[in-house]
């Protein structure tokens, strides 16, 4: 097995972001059960190491595909051959558009700090967060809405490429703006259940 798997393949599905997942979630039970540990248990020493490797890779590959962003991170990672193991894809660069004013929002939680966080202070990065958050679901939204055009690009046999980076660029800075959220959840001490469920890049 290479550190590059195709979780498409492993459900026998080509490289779309759309996908039923109804029919995803049935043929996930289905190579569960096929590759399951005791079903497998008089198999020799060797045998039972595969069955245990494949039965983790199609736990990987359903988490990988079953949600939509997370769709799309996993298949631009395994377009551009990346390494696409978790926890191993590299935290992508802060987006130009999005640095000089989260540099504002690091400062002025900075300063909070600084002030000894009182009540008015508090109230403030409360409300620089949520207007964050819906930022962030608005980039979400946008990457999400596109996975029409990716399949239809795939295809038509057209270039790629445009796409490719146009769901990078926004993928960066739904990251950039998650690593900022958490920042300032953290700051108040606040960790919000949506933003603890989700590895930070």
């Amino acid at each position: 097995m290479t550190a590059i798997d195709d979780y498409f393949a492993v459900f026998g599905l080509p490289r779309k972001l759309t996908v039923d997942g109804e029919a995803l979630r049935a043929r996930f039970y289905e190579l569960s059960r096929a590759h399951h540990p005791d079903f497998h248990q008089g198999a020799g020493e060797e045998a039972q190491a595969v069955t245990l490797a494949r039965s983790a890779l199609v736990n990987r590959a359903y988490r990988a595909l079953r949600d939509p962003l997370a769709r799309v991170e996993y298949l631009i990672a395994l377009e551009e051959g990346r390494d696409t193991r978790e926890g191993a894809i590299a935290r992508p660069a802060a987006p130009r558009d999005l640095l000089a004013e989260m540099l504002e929002v690091q400062e002025a939680l900075e300063e909070a700090k600084a002030t000894g966080m009182d009540e008015g202070a508090r109230a403030g990065l409360r409300e620089e967060r949520k207007r964050l958050q819906e930022r962030k679901r608005a980039e979400e939204d946008a990457i999400v809405g596109r996975a029409g055009d990716w399949d239809a690009v795939l295809g038509s046999g057209a270039d790629r490429r445009p796409l490719r980076e146009w769901f990078k660029a926004r993928l960066a800075a739904r990251a950039f703006l998650r690593t900022v959220i958490d920042d300032l959840s953290e700051a108040l001490g606040e960790e919000l259940e949506s933003h603890v469920s989700h590895r930070r890049h």
